[in-house]
């Protein structure tokens, strides 16, 4: 439930459901004030504010009563840990300042702890605050003001300089003039409380850490998560006045940035590759897609390595069919291919032209992204999936659920949380298909929500789709219902740490053949040996 798009734990719940009959999975981990809160914001999306302000403030209430629980439980005996400033001979005075700074610390906590769901390590960014927020423009919406000023100070205690709010909050204090006076329309009284307190132990925590020599860094509980910034980050805002009046508009925040400047657009470096669609085109970010990167003779010379060289289940620990049952998955990497080559099981030529072409795509990628910094390889696979005869009829599942290359994608709270098991060190992906002669197999682009198809891409010879592997870009495959779709897949990454072994070891043997212009054979070399 905490990570519904880990295809291996997917693929065994089925087959425990197949073995063991029906079954009932309950989260016994989830908590109720984030699964009110969760109900709430599916209720504002649909415009039904009745029911989001029912959800949103028994979500308030249950995140403060499990405020004073998490307190509580910090007051218990803490795991004394020695620091640099406490060695053995640590006197009381020492052990009873270190016990209460980590009892302190415990507790300051709290809010990271209450923000993050069962099964994540990281929080929703400006969790709290974000109640506030949309609760505001719901009693807006139900033409309760006074609820809606109040709501709207309290998210203002959090973001004092949030001008959308600020101008709401004048808005709807215009709303009440002559009936009640705004002034006397104060913020929550458990908003002020909490946000006191937390300012009071962020305090003493920095008193220890200059006064003690106690390790601690303060972080900002209520934004600190920028990076993971969501288009149900509500801020609200007023629109431009139509006929009937001023009225409250939603402007939902803009997908996150990603670490680097966004540029597209280069050279494509090969006079022969053709340009199709950009990121606009694509309805998205960081996206393109290209024709003619590869001939019609390449797509069946790969194509016939791919048959000698490919295995069933292939970087999927052995599964034939880890991403559906309707269908046959087999893979090999370049690794496999060369090696193959120098045993004389498939064309050295061919196991060859798998390698070229995959430098080949990753230079155009990094070329037409204008990368500053070199784009290495973090793994790469010729992949086949095949349609099984007999499980075809009314299929509604797809080849390759939708996901994102390098966090979790969370479709329930339009979030991809880029930690494990998630590959969070991948930076762009490709796609270099071989054929078209099959049905279905038709490569989609999504919303965050994983159903809202945003482009799709027919897959034929010679044809690269490449993109940014984050969570600006969610995807997947529709089902292959006949016949066999075979393409090299590529994760691409900028740090060096992270650059793919097989690939690295695959150089090497290619630069030896390079530069000594010999065979294996006259070369002496021993397979085995090499590779």
């Amino acid at each position: 439930m905490a990570n519904p798009e880990h295809m291996e734990i997917q693929q065994d719940l089925e087959n425990y459901k197949t073995t063991s009959g029906k079954v009932s999975l309950i989260d016994l981990e989830a908590r109720q004030h984030m699964e009110d809160y969760s109900a709430g914001v599916r209720h504002y999306d649909k415009e039904e504010y009745e029911l989001a302000i029912e959800f949103l403030e028994r979500a308030l209430k249950g995140y403060y009563s499990e405020d004073e629980d998490c307190q509580i439980m910090c007051e218990g005996p803490q795991r004394f840990e020695e620091h640099e400033y406490l060695d053995y001979k640590a006197g009381l005075y020492e052990a009873i300042a270190d016990h209460y700074m980590q009892v302190l610390a415990c507790k300051h906590d709290c809010v990271r702890e209450l923000a993050t769901r069962s099964g994540r390590i990281s929080p929703i960014e400006n969790f709290l605050p974000l109640h506030y927020d949309y609760l505001q423009f719901a009693y807006y919406r139900v033409g309760d003001y006074v609820k809606a000023l109040e709501c709207a100070k309290s998210y203002l205690l959090f973001h004092p300089d949030d001008e959308d709010v600020l101008e709401n909050a004048g808005y709807y204090e215009g709303l009440l003039e002559g009936t009640v006076d705004p002034a006397t329309i104060k913020p929550r009284k458990e908003a002020r409380t909490l946000l006191r307190r937390h300012k009071l132990e962020s305090h003493l925590l920095q008193v220890a850490a200059a006064g003690l020599g106690y390790a601690y860094t303060e972080p900002n509980y209520w934004n600190r998560y920028g990076a993971r910034q969501d288009e149900h980050s509500v801020p609200s805002s007023i629109s431009s006045e139509p006929e009937d009046g001023p009225r409250l508009s939603l402007t939902k925040k803009p997908m996150p940035k990603l670490d680097r400047e966004l540029k597209e657009g280069g050279p494509l470096l090969y006079s022969d590759v053709k340009f199709v669609y950009n990121s606009q085109q694509l309805n998205g970010t960081q996206r393109v897609l290209l024709d003619n990167v590869i001939s019609e003779e390449q797509c069946r010379e790969l194509h016939r390595v791919a048959s000698g060289i490919m295995l069933a289940g292939d970087g999927y620990r052995g599964k034939t069919s880890p991403h559906t049952p309707n269908e046959r998955f087999e893979g090999a990497t370049v690794l496999k291919a060369l090696k193959y080559g120098y045993e004389g099981r498939v064309p050295l030529k061919s196991a060859r032209l798998f390698y070229d072409i995959s430098e080949k795509a990753r230079r155009i990628v990094q070329s037409y992204f204008l990368l500053n910094s070199t784009l290495y390889f973090s793994y790469t696979h010729l992949v086949c999936r095949t349609a099984l005869s007999g499980q075809q009829e009314r299929r509604n599942d797809l080849s390759h659920p939708i996901h994102a290359d390098n966090c979790l994608l969370d479709p329930e709270a339009n979030e991809c949380w880029k930690e494990p098991p998630a590959y969070t060190f991948r930076d762009y992906s490709a796609l270099l298909y071989m054929n078209a002669d099959f049905e279905g197999g038709e490569f989609i682009f999504t919303e965050m929500d994983a159903k809202t198809v945003t482009a799709s891409i027919k897959p034929k010879c010679g044809r690269m789709i490449s993109f940014s592997s984050g969570g600006e870009n969610p995807h997947g495959v529709k089902a292959v219902t006949k016949g066999q779709r075979c393409a090299v897949a590529l994760w691409f990454t900028l740090d060096p740490l992270y650059r793919e072994l097989e690939r690295i070891q695959a150089d090497e043997v290619i630069a030896m053949l390079d530069q000594e212009h010999l065979g294996p054979s006259e070369m002496n070399i021993n397979p085995k040996d090499e590779l």
